[in-house]
């Protein structure tokens, strides 16, 4: 098991490292790219291109300009954004990361406790009137796109019915985990309208593995032996059948920490990581860039490797796979 985790994370690094050397020739290396001429501004004459090129070492060999970025991303953390001058790269990163572990973590909590307790129940009533309701419920979640239904709660919470209904509901914005009350007010309904989505997606996926399951041979053993449905449900069908969720709960949280929850983010005005790379992009700040990536990138991978790892601890057959 060791040697199988050790492998997974060695290969998780080559990953970063492409990915790195991937981001970096897209932005630098690009045709038609001058990272000098944005810097410099418009209208800047052929003498100030050239300063800018060798202050910012952008007249430098590639791969020589490749290391020097990645030693001040990593290893300086003095890498500073070629739009906000005089502001690292690193700063903004460290201050936007609680904002989309906040809203992650809280959202996928609920999601996963929504689509276990979806998923388990229409299978157990599979074939009667509560499955295709409950299924219904989910495939209006996954067709709810996350900034439409946010801007319905944000015009519902903070217009409509603000004055009456929803008077407690604080205004859109970020609040500090030093006042635990106002933060989770400020993320109740970011964290439901990014739920919705993914419970309906889980309840879909764990209905079809349980009722797959409950036709399995070691199924009509345990009834064969007397077990109750409930038990038969719980401790072997759904047991088995979160193999999958596992999975998948592993690459979404993965990708919504690395940025991916960025619209709910812009919705709600949540500075978090998907806002700061939307804004680092409208304005082609490349270190910004190149970080937010490759700290979306660190998520992802990381996550890819904790549940083969974990997925290998479950079944041990795919550790030779």
């Amino acid at each position: 098991m060791l040697h199988f985790a050790l492998k997974r994370f060695a290969s998780a690094l080559l990953v970063m490292f492409a990915i790195s050397v991937l981001v970096f020739l897209i932005f630098f290396a690009t045709p038609g790219v001058d990272p000098a001429a944005r810097i410099a501004g418009r209208n800047a004459d052929p003498a100030t291109l050239a300063q800018v090129r060798h202050s910012f070492g952008l007249d430098r060999p590639m791969p020589v300009r490749y290391l020097l970025m990645m030693r001040h991303l990593l290893v300086d953390r003095d890498l500073e954004s070629f739009v906000n001058r005089g502001s690292r790269v690193i700063p903004q990163i460290v201050q936007a990361t609680p904002v989309t572990l906040s809203l992650v973590v809280g959202a996928a909590v609920i999601w996963m406790v929504a689509g276990i307790l979806m998923g388990t129940a229409a299978a157990a009533l599979r074939g009667r009137a509560a499955d295709p309701l409950i299924m219904l419920v989910g495939v209006v979640g996954v067709s709810l796109p996350a900034y439409w239904l946010g801007e319905v709660v944000n015009l519902v919470t903070q217009k409509q019915l603000h004055g009456s209904l929803f008077s407690w509901v604080p205004p859109p914005g970020y609040v500090g985990l030093a006042h635990p009350g106002q933060w989770a007010l400020h993320m109740l309904f970011p964290w439901l309208t990014l739920a919705l989505l993914y419970a309906g997606i889980y309840a879909r996926l764990l209905r079809g593995e349980v009722v797959t399951a409950l036709g399995e041979d070691y199924v009509r053993t345990a009834r064969a032996k007397g077990l109750s449905e409930r038990r038969i449900l719980v401790r072997h069908a759904l047991r088995c059948s979160l193999i999958p969720i596992v999975s998948l709960f592993g690459l979404d949280f993965g990708a919504l920490v690395g940025g991916a929850a960025l619209l709910t983010e812009v919705v709600f005005g949540l500075p978090g990581i998907g806002k700061l790379t939307y804004d680092a992009l409208q304005n082609l700040d490349l270190p910004v860039i190149m970080g937010t990536v490759l700290y979306a990138a660190f998520f992802v991978v990381l996550a890819n490797a904790l549940v083969d790892i974990l997925y290998a601890r479950l079944d041990p057959r795919a550790r030779h796979a």
